[in-house]
């Protein structure tokens, strides 16, 4: 298996999926074998009530990038979710 870092390319493009930013999910770490069956883990995941951001913002590649994480490289943050209010 593969793993998959999922996340909103403008988060704050005004009327997007992100806008307004409260109750919404920002990013995802998945295991699966194809970056389709990653984005729809996440769909069936926000059908059942992840967050109000919806699936299409999850399945669209052109709402959010999907990743493959790869053991190579640099050391860095992989992901920081974080939101203040």
């Amino acid at each position: 298996m593969k793993l998959w870092l999922l996340k909103p390319i403008n988060e704050d493009a005004p009327g997007g999926p992100w806008d307004p930013w409260y109750d919404k999910a920002f990013g995802f770490v998945v295991r699966a074998e194809t970056e389709d069956a990653a984005r729809h883990l996440i769909g069936d995941y926000a059908v059942s009530g992840s967050g109000d951001e919806g699936i299409e913002a999850w399945l669209d590649p052109e709402l959010s990038n999907c990743i493959e994480l790869l053991p190579e490289g640099e050391e860095e943050i992989i992901m920081r979710d974080f939101a203040r209010a």
